[in-house]
């Protein structure tokens, strides 16, 4: 995490659950020649358009009065999505017994993504499916949550 998330992450925290909701991630980036600043929220039951926009209406005052930005940016406060990235060890811990997908820099045997049902994180490596497959951090590209789309409908 680079030093504008960290700081939009200490702002953003106490706004985030004034609103009811979770800070689950901070992102800055720059697309298509310009800055965005992504901030995605969680919350049980759900993240509406409401809690989306309660967040940013806090966060804008802050984040001007702060300025942790230099230049003009867009701000973007969204859902963590069904298919979520998961990056903190808190979150592998949450998401214990649930399907992920597991995207690798190099292939392995031929194949860059394994879906399986979490059952390990220690830091160091990722096991699924009660240790049938284990990646060490350094392979892995991103873990995010999978959703069989056909099933979810």
């Amino acid at each position: 995490m680079g030093k504008v998330e960290r700081m939009v992450t200490a702002l953003a925290a106490p706004a985030v659950a004034a609103a009811g909701c979770e800070l689950w991630d901070v992102e800055f980036v720059r697309e298509g020649g310009r800055a965005v600043l992504r901030v995605y929220i969680d919350r049980a039951g759900g993240v509406g358009t409401q809690h989306c926009e309660a967040v940013s209406r806090a966060l804008d005052p802050l984040l001007d009065e702060a300025d942790p930005i230099e230049g003009s940016y867009t701000l973007e406060v969204s859902s963590a999505g069904l298919e979520r990235p998961l990056r903190r060890g808190s979150d592998f811990v949450r998401f214990i017994g649930h399907t992920v997908s597991v995207r690798l820099y190099a292939p392995r045997g031929g194949v860059r993504e394994f879906v399986g049902t979490l059952s390990g994180h220690d830091g160091q490596t990722v096991t699924l499916d009660g240790g049938a497959l284990a990646f060490d951090k350094k392979d892995i590209a991103l873990v995010r949550l999978h959703v069989e789309w056909g099933d979810a409908l």
